[in-house]
């Protein structure tokens, strides 16, 4: 049988391991097929989308929004069930702009479905699928095929909730027997399991998290008998935290402060520990004196870095960077040992900053190393900063919680332990696998390349003319001006903007605070006036940000559970609902003061002062 778009014909597989994914990516031969070009890398982000009733669902379809650089581009698929690891679907696509109304969008086939199934009903998102996807072309006799092995990360309310590993072949062209005589090649691969489902299918599961419900009621149970000792115990911690909190900026210039710290623990300690001074001392003096060897046995050589990560101006772009990654690696793996022994939660924070860091000097520094020489480290970066988020966001949001809790009744704060039960139970899921990940031989060897890669000049890095920028005093100014561009471009929309543009002004921030920080050294006096007033507008959305997505889970909470709670615990969930949805709406209302801080005259003309000594 010849097929024709638009029917979408694939295998698809769950990979139990990381070994066999590759194995079957690396193949020259699979089964009738043989591999015609090497492995191409990209990254997908797919926001799902239906109406708040589900009419597409219903329809017997699923659609998502498809962020490429080239736009957004919109596919609509049919939700038969598939035969074994063998799925056949309609599939129909076109341009699509998310920020506009479906009717605006350019005409095809798949908006005509949207509008057909839709009406006016607003489209809203279910969930977000970000995929980092190696694929290879193959070819048969009278057929061909793309093999594709996708890391999924499944993301709701902002946070990753569900990783997974997938193995699809799609054929392009010609004879499905063939995909029909792979899949009897692949049948006894104890590697592999046949995917019946979609990844919108496995997406809905993780968010709603059906597979943890009844071991979540069990745990709830205990959690309340124990409620009215946490709830003293946490009172005594949240006075000594909110009494310790202060200005911590290692030059003796206090970080300011827009909120009460008891709110701002997740975002002062943060800017409180980015200043050179202070980050150079707790990297080359926190480790443990006994850190030659990790908690899962591996030896482990300490790096010696100074107080700062040391970028100069005469430094290549690739200089720089490896300085800013060895003195973040250093960091890292410093607070490796504390996060695995898990009593201070600030372990966990520090050496998840430290990921950030290094994440972003990736995005500053990128261009001056070869992309093929160092997407293992941007990928293994990734996967670890993932796992460490998904803990961290969660200790943050309990900890808000436990602020509430410690100034309502008793009554009340035994009403609201089945919420914070629940996301403690995720918080020790999460943990669970951070620390697999940590213990895994995939993660000790890349910490050993890794290591060796901060150490040694010159590797993985880019050629250099000599007549070309490629000097940070030749190309700092630049970014930094770029970085500040991309920030002040939301001064027109600040007024109505909503909280997922706010997010997203959040990152802007974020990456222009990162930059100055990289090359503070390299600027004149005025950068830590600077870089204190970007964190300050970081910190602020930072705050808005965490009070959103707690609204968002608590919100979910109730709907998950209703039927189950009884009326004071929905009572008492449904007020802090209110607290939470009102910090929301004060946050919003005072952006304004943190923005002036960068948007202003005066912000302008100190960042042309500091970035005239390079």
């Amino acid at each position: 049988m010849t097929i024709d778009r638009p029917v979408e014909v694939e295998l698809k597989y769950r990979v139990r391991d990381r070994a066999t994914g590759e194995r079957l990516l690396a193949a020259d031969v699979l089964g009738p097929f043989r591999a015609t070009s090497g492995a191409r890398t990209a990254q997908h982000e797919d926001r799902y989308i239906d109406t708040p009733d589900g009419a597409l669902a219903r329809a017997g379809f699923a659609a998502r929004l498809r962020l490429t650089n080239g736009g957004t581009i919109l596919t609509v698929k049919s939700t038969a069930p598939s035969d074994g690891a063998l799925a056949r679907r309609e599939e129909l696509e076109g341009p699509a702009d998310r920020s506009a109304d479906p009717h605006d969008w350019p005409a095809s086939a798949a908006r005509s479905l949207i509008l057909e199934q839709c009406g006016d009903a607003p489209l809203v998102e279910l969930v977000t699928v970000r995929q980092l996807r190696r694929k290879r072309r193959l070819k048969a006799d009278d057929a061909a095929a793309e093999l594709s092995l996708d890391e999924v990360d499944v993301v709701s309310q902002g946070r990753v909730v569900d990783r997974f590993v997938e193995l699809e072949v799609e054929l392009t062209y010609g004879n499905d027997t063939r995909l029909t005589e792979l899949a009897a090649f692949l049948r006894d691969d104890p590697g592999l399991t046949p995917e019946t489902g979609s990844k919108l299918d496995a997406a809905l599961a993780a968010s709603a998290g059906e597979d943890r419900a009844a071991g979540e009621d069990d745990r709830v149970a205990g959690e309340v008998d124990r409620a009215a000792g946490e709830v003293d115990r946490t009172a005594g911690e949240v006075d000594r935290e909110v009494a310790s909190v202060g200005p911590v900026d290692g030059a003796g210039v206090g970080v300011p402060v827009i909120d009460p710290p008891k709110h701002g623990r997740r975002h002062a300690h943060e800017a409180g520990r980015s200043n050179g001074a202070s980050v150079g001392a707790t990297a080359a003096t926190s480790a443990p004196s006994d850190d030659s060897t990790t908690a899962a046995g591996r030896a482990v050589e300490p790096l010696v870095v100074g107080k700062t990560s040391g970028v100069v101006g005469e430094d290549t772009i690739a200089e720089a960077g490896r300085k800013v990654l060895r003195f973040h690696l250093a960091r890292m793996l410093a607070r490796e040992a504390g996060t695995r022994e898990g009593s201070d939660p600030e372990e966990l924070h520090s050496m998840r900053v430290a990921t950030r860091r290094m994440r972003a000097a990736w995005r500053v520094f990128g261009d001056g190393f070869r992309p093929g020489r160092t997407k293992r480290h941007r990928r293994e970066l990734r996967e670890i900063a993932g796992r460490l988020g998904a803990v961290r966001d969660l200790d943050v949001l309990i900890e808000a919680g436990e602020d509430y809790l410690a100034r309502q009744s008793k009554h009340e704060q035994l009403a609201l332990q089945p919420l914070f039960a629940a996301w403690r139970a995720q918080r020790d899921d999460a943990r669970v696998l951070l620390v697999r990940e940590l213990d895994s031989d995939g993660y000790g060897r890349w910490v050993d390349e890794f290591r060796d890669f901060v150490r040694t000049d010159g590797l993985g890095s880019v050629p250099v003319s000599p007549t070309a920028p490629h000097r940070i005093r030749d190309t700092a100014a630049s970014r930094i001006w770029t970085a500040y561009e991309q920030v002040r471009a939301y001064e027109p929309v600040l007024r109505w903007s909503d909280v997922s543009t706010l997010h997203e002004l959040r990152i802007a921030a974020k990456w222009l605070r990162y930059t100055l920080e990289f090359v503070r050294e390299c600027l004149g006096p005025e950068a830590t006036a600077l870089i204190d007033r970007v964190t300050a507008l970081q910190d602020h959305l930072g705050l808005l940000h965490d009070a959103d997505v707690a609204a968002s889970m608590t919100r979910a909470f109730l709907v998950e559970r209703a039927g189950r709670l009884s009326e004071a615990e929905t009572g008492a969930i449904g007020r802090y609902l209110v607290d939470r949805e009102r910090e929301v709406s004060r946050l919003r209302r005072s952006v304004g003061g943190p923005w002036r801080g960068v948007g202003g005259l005066t912000f302008r003309r100190n960042l042309g002062r500091a970035v005239s000594s390079l």
